[in-house]
C-alpha cells in the first residue's frame, strides 16, 4: 500500500451542536412528545433548572416547531423548537430537544452502548466489542470518535468560574502513520481540557496545538487568562504558552529534575537515600527563603560527595532555583506534573492498545479528543480515594451531575457544544 501522508489540513475538527439533550427517561419522553401542553410544561421546567444547556436567547421565547421521526429507530420521535429571537443576520434558530437515552444521529440507545464504551477505558479493541455486543468494528469506531467533534472545554466546564487558573501542560510522544508526533495535553483540576496532535515539537506546531485549548476556553469565558502553567521546561512549550497567554507564569516541574537525578543514582545505591532526602527536603520547604537555602545546601553537599553525571544533574536542579521558587508566589499552582502524569498513563495505554494513530490527521485529532472527553466523564475506580466523594473528573470539577449514568451525563453536557453563548 502507498504510504499515507501525515498532514493536518483542517481548520477545526469541532462543529456546532444544535441538539439539546436533557435528562428524562425515554419512556416519559415518548409519552409527552406528542402532547403540546405537557411537552412545553416539561421543557419550561428544564430551562429553569438547567439554563446552561440552552441558548441564552431562549428567555425571549420559543415555539414548538415540528416532530421528526427516525428511519433508523422506528419508535423514536424527536421534537424541535424554534427560538423567537433571531440571529444577527435575521435567521431563525431551530434546535432539537432529545432525551439522553437516544444517541446523536439516532445511531442507537445510550443504555445499549454504555457498557461497550466503558470497556474502551481498558483498551478493549473494537473487534472484541463487535463479538460481544454486535454491530461491526466500524460502528464502534465511529461511535467513539464522534465525541471528538465536541468542544472539550465547554462540554466539561459548565461554569466560567470553574475554569482552572492553574494548569499543567506537556506533550505525549506517539506516532501517526509511522511518523513521530506530539499530543499537546492540557490538564486542570483532574480534567483533560486540551488534547491536540502537533506534527513536530517546535514552537509553531505546539502553539497551534495549544491554541485550540485557548480558543475553546475563551468560548466559555472571553476574558479567561490562567495564572500559572506547570511544564517540563521544554523551550518550545514555554514559548507556545507565552504567546497564547502573555501574562501567564510558567513554573518548571520539580519532579522532572528529580527523575533525572534518580536515573544517575541507579548505579550508586549507597547515595540514593541521601540524595532523595535532601532533594525532597528542599521541595517541602515552607517558604521561598528556606527553599533557596536548602537547594544551596544540596549543591554544596553534592560538590563534596558526588561526581560525574550525578553531580551535573544536581547542579542543573540548583541552577533552576529561580524557576522553581515562582511557585511560592502562587500557593495553588502545580509544582509538579503529577496530576497530568495520571492522565498521561491512561492515554499511553489507550494509544498502545490502538497501535497508535493511522490514517488522516483529522482522524487522529478526533480520536485523541474523543479519548479526552470520555476520560473526563467515565467513573473513577470504586477503590480510589477520590471516588468516595466524586463519581468522575467532571463531577469533581463542577460539583454536580446531570444524570447518575456517566454516558447519559456526557450526552447531556454536550448540549449546545460549539455554539457561542
Amino acid at each position: 500500500m502507498p504510504p499515507r501522508k501525515c498532514t493536518r489540513t483542517i481548520t477545526s475538527v469541532t462543529r456546532p451542536n444544535k441538539r439539546i439533550t436533557l435528562p428524562i427517561a425515554w419512556a416519559q419522553y415518548q409519552l409527552i412528545v406528542a402532547d403540546v401542553t405537557a411537552f412545553r410544561a416539561w421543557l419550561d421546567g428544564m430551562i429553569h433548572q438547567f439554563p446552561v444547556l440552552f441558548p441564552p436567547s431562549i428567555t425571549q421565547g420559543y415555539t414548538l416547531h415540528d416532530v421528526r421521526s427516525s428511519r433508523k429507530l422506528g419508535d423514536v420521535h424527536l421534537r424541535r423548537i424554534c427560538l423567537t429571537a433571531r440571529t444577527a443576520d435575521g435567521k431563525q434558530q431551530v434546535f432539537t430537544i432529545a432525551p439522553s437515552g437516544v444517541l446523536p444521529y439516532l445511531s442507537g440507545y445510550t443504555d445499549d452502548v454504555e457498557p461497550a464504551l466503558f470497556l474502551r477505558r481498558f483498551g478493549v479493541p473494537f473487534w472484541a466489542l463487535t463479538r460481544v455486543f454486535g454491530h461491526n468494528d466500524a460502528y464502534w469506531y465511529r461511535l467513539e470518535t464522534h465525541f471528538g467533534s465536541y468542544t472539550l472545554v465547554s462540554t466539561t466546564v459548565k461554569d466560567p468560574a470553574k475554569l482552572p487558573q492553574h494548569l499543567v501542560a506537556d506533550e505525549k510522544i506517539t506516532w501517526l502513520n509511522g511518523e513521530e508526533v506530539e499530543v499537546a495535553t492540557t490538564v486542570g483540576e483532574d480534567c483533560v481540557l486540551g488534547a491536540s496532535v502537533a506534527l513536530r515539537p517546535d514552537t509553531e506546531n505546539l502553539t497551534s496545538a495549544y491554541q485550540i485549548f485557548q480558543e475553546e476556553a475563551k468560548q466559555v469565558d472571553p476574558h479567561y487568562a490562567p495564572k500559572t502553567v506547570n511544564t517540563d521546561g521544554w523551550h518550545a512549550t514555554k514559548c507556545a504558552w507565552r504567546s497564547l497567554f502573555p501574562l501567564i507564569v510558567i513554573i518548571e516541574c520539580f519532579l522532572h529534575a528529580w527523575i533525572k537525578i534518580r536515573g544517575y543514582c541507579r548505579n550508586l545505591p549507597e547515595l540514593m537515600p541521601q540524595v532523595a532526602e535532601q532533594v525532597w527536603n528542599a521541595y517541602h520547604a515552607a517558604d521561598a527563603l528556606t527553599f533557596r537555602q536548602r537547594v544551596a545546601n544540596l549543591g554544596n553537599w553534592a560538590q563534596q560527595n558526588t561526581t560525574g553525571s550525578l553531580l551535573e544533574a544536581i547542579r542543573k536542579l540548583c541552577g533552576k532555583v529561580e524557576r522553581f521558587v515562582l511557585a511560592y508566589d502562587h500557593p495553588h499552582s502545580r509544582r509538579t506534573s503529577t496530576m497530568l502524569d495520571r492522565q498521561m498513563d491512561a492515554l499511553s495505554r489507550h494509544l498502545d492498545s490502538a497501535r497508535f494513530f493511522h490514517g488522516h490527521g483529522t482522524a487522529a485529532e478526533r480520536a485523541v479528543r474523543a479519548w479526552a472527553l470520555l476520560h473526563n466523564f467515565r467513573p473513577y475506580c470504586p477503590r480510589a480515594k477520590v471516588a468516595q466523594a466524586f463519581r468522575s473528573p467532571f463531577h469533581k470539577l463542577n460539583g454536580f451531575l446531570y444524570h447518575d449514568n456517566w454516558l447519559h451525563n456526557l450526552l447531556i453536557a454536550t448540549s449546545m457544544s460549539g455554539i457561542p453563548k
